[in-house]
């Protein structure tokens, strides 16, 4: 049984997965937004926090937000790229392809 390819957002990596996001700060509520594609066709998991992005305040609630929807402990969750723009990429240490699956599950479209 061959195992599924990742979802564009999601990417495996020796010590754990990538995810890529799309962070918007200062928003009327924080939630999981679902997965989209960004100006550069490039899917990402788009986020809403309503934190302000100063002093890495944004950061930090999605970190707490993804940590808490996930069920991982915050410090597994850390920002490799992207800590001053909307793109964000956000490392999770653990095994891979466990992460892949469960945070593939937890994030799937709707519709499918």
């Amino acid at each position: 049984m061959s195992a599924a390819a990742p979802p564009g957002w999601l990417s495996a990596h020796a010590d754990g997965v990538r995810v890529a996001l799309k962070v918007t700060p200062r928003a009327a509520r924080s939630a999981v937004e679902g997965v989209a594609l960004d100006d550069r066709g490039e899917a990402r998991l788009v986020v809403r926090v309503t934190a302000p992005p100063d002093d890495g305040r944004a950061n930090a609630a999605v970190i707490r937000l993804l940590a808490k929807r996930w069920r991982l402990p915050a410090r597994d969750l850390r920002l490799v790229s992207g800590a001053a723009a909307r793109r964000k990429v956000l490392q999770i240490a653990g095994p891979p392809q466990r992460l892949l699956a469960d945070l593939a599950a937890i994030e799937r479209p709707a519709d499918g």
